[in-house]
């Protein structure tokens, strides 16, 4: 009873504790929590218009919103939203009610507009320039096109991306989640300012396509090359390749001369079905090699480059095509300097400032539905890519992985497992080693403790823990031990021979501990910049549970052993 006072009454101890007490809270765990955390939310989906908001990537994972009842039945897990999910009925408002607050939602199907091998007889009416007259008129036209139908998925959307609910604030990387890491490389050296520019815009592309739990660095390696880190939780590689490693530089043209590009010169983008989708007028068609899709959407262009359009039409000549008048030129429309498409020119907009345009393209495939969805893909990159506009500089893809959730989970699963087992390990050759539990025991507590505390720090600075990282928690811990072993050897040394004073025994373990300490603190330094960046979760939770044990729990244990050798040497004293 008596170390146990001395114990709690020593200013390392009681620091100690602190910590701890401000690690678990930083980690914050709840092991019963219940529910399905959102992941993303698709913009103009049911859900966001029901006024459900996707996470910010920066937010903690317990600050999460969650899904805890549909309809009020209970939902514990991913198997059970989908399981009620699957019984919701279509266009029947559910009331999904969330730690947050409780919204209507509308489920829809999930479909496509695709074309039949049947036509039907429509009218459009169309501004005609009439020469005899010298003014526009409205004339009627009648012609036959593919019907279309809908399409229709088997299961409802309402745009959500969910997964079970996180037990603790301590973020999982993306060999513990899944998902895909991707490191890029600009094609030339840029300055931090453009590097920003760059990493703001793919992350808006990447928010754009839909995909909102995104991290996005810099990093460099010890040569001095520069690179962009992304790491996107629970997409695939194909998802993500398109769009990271294109410039994206959307131009139009008429004849020789630009006219618009994509970002600043426009205002809207149309992503909504009335008014993008599979062209309802040129549909699919059928060749020898297989199907082919167009797709079109509308935008709006800022008055400066509908200008610019409107000078680069107004010389042109009026030709006729197919007994209708047009142009003789076509706004031809170029990514990353290769055609999508070349659109016709209606005679009545020579030289007009028009701001409402549509532009179409297309998708190829073997079968229909395969051309229609390569169609639908074709047209939300360029959508994405008008509405962000293209970056600074070219970049290419060094490096690419791609992990499955499933096996991220057995990962982790299996590192939780090995460090357990290890931990034990550990403590049994210790005990073989002093045959002294008081000894055994207070080591393990440390040990403990830095894990604790580890975890603490990398929760409060949103570091992600992934296999680097684990690395790093065995290598500081191992330093860890080692410093303890000196400490206790030192002491027991000093104890023998009687002649050094406590204070000259810490004093020895601890000059070897903060030798050992500023050297391994200078050799992790490298590796923040190695590999791009990639090692530098080794290094930054080494560096982390390195200072932690140095200047925290091993002070703490050195307390701890001079109390209970103390205690032991009073009844020799007596």
């Amino acid at each position: 009873m008596s170390e146990l006072k001395r114990l709690f009454r020593s200013g390392r101890v009681i620091f100690l504790v602190i910590v701890l007490i401000l690690s678990v809270v930083a980690i914050y765990p709840n092991f019963w929590n219940k529910g399905v955390a959102i992941r993303s939310v698709v913009k103009d989906s049911p859900a966001y218009v029901g006024g459900i908001e996707s996470p910010k990537p920066t937010a903690s994972p317990m600050s999460r919103e969650k899904i805890v009842s549909i309809n009020n039945m209970p939902v514990n897990n991913v198997d059970d939203y989908y399981n009620i999910f699957g019984k919701l009925a279509y266009n029947i408002s559910a009331q999904i009610k969330t730690n947050k607050g409780t919204y209507m939602v509308k489920p829809e199907y999930r479909f496509e507009l695709v074309a039949t091998n049947e036509t039907e007889k429509l009218n459009k009416t169309v501004e005609v320039f009439d020469k005899n007259l010298n003014k526009t008129i409205n004339k009627t036209e009648f012609y036959e096109s593919p019907k279309k139908k809908k399409v229709y998925f088997n299961d409802l959307s309402i745009g959500l991306s969910v997964y079970n609910a996180p037990t603790t604030n301590i973020r999982k990387g993306l060999d513990l989640e899944g998902g895909t890491r991707v490191l890029l490389q600009p094609a030339e050296k840029v300055s931090k300012d453009m590097l920003d520019t760059m990493m703001a815009s793919m992350e808006q592309r990447l928010n754009v396509y839909g995909i909102s739990d995104v991290t996005v660095r810099s990093a460099s390696d010890l040569s001095g090359n520069q690179f962009i880190r992304v790491e996107i939780a629970g997409v695939t590689e194909e998802e993500v390749r398109s769009l990271l490693e294109t410039q994206g530089k959307f131009e139009a043209k008429v004849g020789n001369k630009s006219v618009f590009l994509g970002g600043n010169d426009i205002t809207y983008v149309c992503r909504s079905a009335d008014c993008s989708g599979i062209d309802p007028y040129r549909g699919c068609n059928q060749y020898q090699e297989g199907w082919a899709c167009s797709f079109r959407f509308s935008i709006a262009l800022n008055p400066a480059a509908a200008k610019r359009e409107a000078d680069a039409t107004k010389d042109l000549s009026i030709i006729t095509k197919n007994n209708e008048p047009y142009l003789n030129e076509t706004l031809d429309l170029y990514l990353d300097d290769q055609p999508v498409d070349s659109l016709n020119i209606g005679a009545d907009l020579k030289g007009r400032v028009i701001t409402d345009i549509q532009i179409s393209g297309s998708g190829t495939g073997k079968i229909q539905q395969e051309a229609a969805n390569d169609a639908l893909q074709n047209m939300k990159k360029l959508q994405t890519i008008l509405v962000t506009g293209s970056l600074p500089v070219k970049i290419s893809i060094v490096k690419i992985d791609s992990i499955s959730p499933m096996l991220g989970s057995e990962f982790g699963r299996s590192a939780l497992i090995m460090a357990v087992l290890a931990t034990i390990s550990v403590i049994f050759v210790i005990y073989l080693k002093y045959r002294e539990i008081r000894i055994a025991l207070p080591i393990a507590i440390t040990l403990v403790s830095e894990i604790i505390i580890l975890l603490g720090v990398a929760s409060l600075i949103g570091w992600n823990i992934d296999l680097a990282a684990i690395a790093g928690i065995i290598a500081a811990i191992g330093t860890g031990v080692d410093d303890q072993i000196i400490i206790t050897d030192e002491t027991l040394r000093g104890e023998a021979a009687r002649t050094l004073s406590w204070k000259e025994k810490f004093k020895r373990a601890f000059f070897i501990i903060m030798a050992s300490y500023f050297t391994v603190l200078v050799s992790m330094l490298p590796l923040l910049f190695a590999g791009a960046g990639l090692l530098k979760g080794f290094a930054i939770t080494t560096i982390i549970g390195i200072s932690a044990g140095v200047f925290i729990t091993r002070p703490a244990y050195a307390a701890v052993i001079e109390i209970i050798l103390r205690h032991k040497e009073e009844p020799k004293a007596e």
